[in-house]
């Protein structure tokens, strides 16, 4: 059986992973932006809307290592999930672009970045979005031990 400062060390690295990939995919959505000047659609931006202050809950959660941070943080990870998902199935042509949000200005189906044939800017994100998801699930499972 771990001791209790095992377990608390393992939680604080688990939250350091999740703040690290939000940090990580946040850092690469300001360089694809102004840096590759890739413009952001609308799904874009509410996936943005979900991962920016989740760089500050997390590290706020961090320094004191408060454990009602996964309360804070995952809705704000499942809504960035499920922006990022539908921008997948719209991207992958699963979805029709008649419903599309993305009527006027970028196109939420505008390809910058083509990996592999199947990693897009929005499966980064919904990558992204999983791996944080996956983590706080974890936690969570973790601290109401």
């Amino acid at each position: 059986m771990p001791r209790p400062d095992q377990t608390s060390n393992a939680n604080w690295n688990i939250l350091f992973v999740c703040w690290l990939i939000a940090a990580t995919s946040t850092m690469g959505s300001v360089f694809f932006s102004y840096v590759m000047d890739f413009a952001p659609c609308v799904l874009c931006w509410y996936q943005r809307i979900c991962l920016f202050p989740l760089v500050i809950l997390l590290a706020v959660g961090l320094f004191s290592f408060d454990k009602s941070v996964v309360k804070y943080t995952l809705p704000l990870a499942i809504a960035g999930w499920l922006t990022a998902f539908y921008h997948t199935l719209l991207y992958a042509g699963i979805i029709p672009e008649s419903i599309q949000p993305c009527t006027q200005g970028i196109s939420c189906t505008e390809e910058y970045i083509n990996l592999f044939g199947f990693i897009t800017i929005p499966m980064l994100s919904l990558l992204s979005f999983s791996m944080i998801i996956a983590l706080l699930i974890i936690l969570k499972r973790r601290m109401s031990r």
